[in-house]
């Protein structure tokens, strides 16, 4: 029986799948939507989401004069993405521009096959900015 099976490995080690998942996040940060197979796309959703849920716990940690709070959220966002201006972005940008959403900070758009490989395809993007 397969129980809690939650995650696609999508072919690829964990380590490998683990890169894979903070370049795809890194990329829809900063360019706001990409073009991605639709399995990538649809792994991608749960981990972009618990980042930019930590950007706003930051914000608000921030905006509430707890600035320890506010900086702990950043350290852990930077463990996750590794780039300090992405994780600028994701802080001013991305989430601020959620901060009145609970949840649901993506769109993924089916695009049909890829004429390569017959893949299916997807664009992900934010559904506020």
């Amino acid at each position: 029986m397969k129980h809690n099976i939650k995650h696609r490995k999508l072919n690829r080690t964990s380590s490998h799948r683990k890169a894979l998942l903070m370049n795809l996040s890194n990329s829809l940060i900063k360019h706001e939507q990409i073009t991605t197979t639709l399995p990538k796309a649809k792994e991608l959703r749960p981990f972009i989401e618990k980042v930019v849920t930590l950007g706003k716990k930051g914000i608000n940690a921030d905006s509430s004069g707890e600035k320890a709070k506010g900086v702990h959220y950043r350290r852990q966002a930077l463990a996750f993405l590794r780039h300090k201006k992405v994780v600028k972005t994701l802080f001013t940008k991305v989430a601020h521009a959620s901060l009145e959403r609970k949840g649901g900070y993506t769109r993924i758009t089916k695009l049909g096959p890829r004429q390569s490989d017959s893949a299916l395809m997807a664009q992900i993007k934010w559904v506020d900015t």
